[in-house]
């Protein structure tokens, strides 16, 4: 049979046979010059149709019809069987000549294969010398750690001694206050007695001034008593005697009533008497009564006298004794300050070895930043070392990023589900997940816990988005379940600077850098293409009339097509691309493309994505002193969230999505294992299976420097898709992908870079 490519002849040959002679028609004879059949072809067909052929006549009779049909059908056999002989010599030229090509390649195939054994060899004697030296590095930082930890408790002990002699000094210092507070206040008090003790004496000599006067009046009061009872016995007396003058007037009166008249004058001359005797008598027992009080109050004023000088002897005794306290104080004030002498001594000493101590503390805190110092640099040539080993074996590097528990999730579930392994090996690195009790250990180029930052993730991708400036292709994806957090990390958290995610930074450090290598000479133009594949259809996030787009898709059948080309780039046909000058206009790209991309709202999502989500950035640099031309690109994707129906509950289009999201999920699988058990370059590789691995095609079997994120939810519902995410990721990071190859030219005529 002859092949397709000489359809364009078949009907003209076709034709010479049945006897049309315009054989001036077929350019490209299939046979040698000369021959009959030069310019005939036959197909399947035709020698069907000839060899099934009937002959039909006028007359039956006419034998010389019959025998000029029959002539005439022997010579088209006789050409067919012609071109038939002809094709098989064809075919035997053709086969001797393949066969010796296929020799020749097997003989460059081999001579590669051994070229190939031979660069294996130079890699693996490369990688033992860096295994070896990394051993030794291990050795140097296991010694510097034992040294700092040593460093650290010689530390934790002087900071103890110096607390110690902190608080030593400062409970001297307090005692020192207040002895100094109580000398002080003694002083007071001495000066307060010693005033005190002064007005005591002058009120002790007032005191004794008025007794002495007192006295003085107490003497005059009883001789003023005396006179006054010898006065009131001389009244009584002259009582007596005129009652006895009265008597014997009366006894007179009665012998003498003669003298009546004369008795009567005496009589009222004694009772006048009689009358002013009683006045005088009546005056003698009120002056009595009067001096008797004034008695009473003398005696009681000499009471208190006695008291008085009673209080003053208590007084006395008080003052007696507040001189010993005075005397006591001296003393206490006098040892006080013998211990304020020592206590200076033993502060000055204190300080002297405060000094020494404070000398020592700063050589061990020296010695202790000379330590970090060192294990950070060991630390930065441990991954710089394994970004080397990454980068000659041509693996897959995996990040793992674990999201912190959200209200709505159940609390404490993390704790004792997901563990982090703390030996210097795996510290990390490490990660424990628990499922029905059973503990599975996964290990990656590094694992974030939930309390790491935005900034802390982006840290440790920062060289990475570099080399894109240095002229490599990369690329960045994050994988996992629907709601374990890609797109917080992708794209961050909208109107909070902190949150902001890998891309938004991404774009800031690039433009920064852009900025800093101006004064090396380096100039660069800057392109961004953002898409989604929904449903397997590719779709422009960048349109200018998104709805107009969709229903273009969608009716008229128009397709994106994705094409790669001889150099890796890859094309994707009639795709928006926009020159950036600025993060300012990325940002507002970014942000018009999250707002035309597909989300929807699930049982495990209220902020569903339902498509996968491509950002690319095309760099194109050039040094105008060295004429140096690099071209690299940028490739961050967030992927749609692997689900299970019988959770996320879909119906409907979301079931629809649902599917088609783990359709291509389940291709890049397909993908990975494929890569993992690829022995030859030419085993088969699916990535024609969906539009997702098709379009990642140079990321995961190309020279791309490729990193992925494998998200993962702390939620106890989650365990089992978590380990099924974690399991993915242990493959991924195990293909060998290809050693990344920098793009770099002497500048041509061309400024732009090709879209790929």
């Amino acid at each position: 049979m002859v092949g397709t490519a000489n359809n364009a002849r078949i009907r003209q040959a076709f034709s010479v046979v049945n006897g049309i002679q315009d054989l001036g028609l077929s350019s490209n004879p299939a046979s040698n010059a000369g021959s009959e059949c030069g310019t005939i072809e036959f197909t399947r067909e035709d020698v069907e149709a000839l060899l099934s052929e009937k002959m039909r006549y006028k007359n039956k009779f006419n034998y010389k019809e019959r025998c000029e049909n029959m002539m005439d059908y022997i010579k088209r056999l006789r050409l067919c069987i012609k071109w038939f002989q002809e094709l098989e010599g064809d075919y035997a030229f053709e086969h001797e000549r393949l066969r010796n090509a296929l020799e020749l390649s097997e003989q460059k195939c081999a001579e590669m294969e051994l070229a190939l054994r031979n660069k294996e060899e130079e890699l693996n004697l490369i990688i033992v010398e860096l295994r070896k030296s990394f051993a030794s590095l291990q050795e140097k930082l296991a010694k510097e750690e034992s040294d700092k930890l040593a460093a650290l408790d010689s530390l934790a002990r002087e900071k103890e001694t110096r607390l110690n002699m902190e608080r030593s000094h400062a409970s001297l210092s307090e005692d020192l206050g207040k002895a100094q507070e109580e000398l002080q206040s003694a002083n007071q008090r001495i000066a307060s007695i010693n005033d005190m003790y002064k007005l005591l004496q002058e009120y002790n000599s007032s005191l004794q001034h008025y007794n002495t006067k007192l006295q003085k009046d107490i003497d005059a009061a009883h001789e003023s008593i005396k006179r006054g009872e010898k006065e009131k016995s001389a009244i009584v007396e002259n009582l007596s005697t005129l009652r006895g003058q009265y008597k014997s007037l009366q006894e007179q009166l009665s012998t003498y009533k003669a003298s009546q008249d004369e008795a009567m004058r005496q009589k009222d001359a004694l009772v006048h008497e009689v009358a002013s005797m009683r006045v005088e008598l009546q005056q003698v027992r009120d002056d009595r009564d009067h001096q008797l009080s004034q008695v009473q109050a003398l005696t009681a004023e000499v009471i208190k006298y006695k008291e008085l000088a009673v209080s003053s002897e208590d007084l006395e005794a008080r003052c007696a004794s507040q001189s010993n306290q005075i005397r006591s104080l001296s003393d206490q004030l006098a040892a006080a300050e013998e211990k304020l002498q020592v206590s200076d001594l033993s502060a000055l000493e204190t300080k002297t070895e405060f000094e020494g101590q404070k000398k020592l503390i700063n050589e061990l805190r020296n010695h202790l930043e000379d330590a970090e110092y060192k294990l950070i640099e060991g630390e930065k040539l441990r991954k710089r070392l394994h970004n080397t080993i990454l980068e000659l074996k041509g693996n897959i590097r995996v990040f793992c990023r674990v999201r912190p528990l959200l209200p709505d999730d159940s609390s404490g579930s993390e704790g004792k589900l997901i563990s982090y392994p703390t030996t210097t090996e795996a510290l990390g690195r490490g990660i424990d997940i628990t499922q029905n009790g059973q503990k599975h250990s996964f290990s990656f180029d590094r694992v974030f816990m939930p309390d790491e930052s935005q900034e802390d993730v982006f840290v440790e991708i920062s060289q990475l988005v570099q080399s894109a400036l240095d002229g490599y292709k990369v690329c960045i994806f994050a994988y996992g379940q629907t709601g374990s957090g890609k797109t917080y990390t992708m794209m961050g958290k909208p109107g909070h600077p902190d949150l902001k995610g890998l891309i938004p930074r991404s774009l800031e450090q690039i433009f920064q850098t852009r900025q800093s290598l101006l004064s090396q000479g380096w100039k660069y133009e800057m392109q961004v293409s953002m898409l989604e594949i929904y449903n397997e259809t590719i779709r422009d996030l960048l349109s200018t009339n998104r709805d107009a787009s969709r229903l273009e898709n969608a009716c008229n059948g128009k397709q994106y097509a994705i094409k790669h080309d001889a150099n890796g780039n890859t094309h994707v046909t009639d795709l928006t691309v926009v020159d950036v000058c600025s993060t300012k206009e990325v940002s507002y790209l970014l942000d018009r493309a999250a707002h035309s991309r597909s989300v929807g709202k699930t049982q495990m999502n209220e902020q569903s994505s339902r498509s996968h989500f491509v950002f690319t950035l095309r760099i194109s640099g050039v040094n105008e002193s060295t004429e140096q031309q690099v071209q690299g690109i940028l490739n961050l994707i967030d992927l749609a969230g692997s689900e299970r129906l019988s959770k996320s509950g879909s119906t409907g289009d979301r079931l629809k999505e649902t599917q088609a999201i783990n359709k291509s999920l389940s291709s890049l699988s397909d993908v990975i294992f494929a890569l993992a058990k690829k022995e030859k370059k030419e085993d088969h590789v699916p990535f024609r299976n969906s539009k997702l691995t098709y379009l990642l095609q140079p990321c995961l079997g190309g020279d791309s420097k490729t990193l992925m994120f494998v998200n993962i939810s702390p939620e106890a519902s989650s365990v089992g898709e978590s380990l099924c995410s974690l399991r993915f990721a242990a493959r991924v990071n195990a293909c060998e992908i290809g050693t990344p190859r920098r793009q770099t030219s002497m500048r041509s005529s061309e400024s732009r870079l090709s879209l790929g």
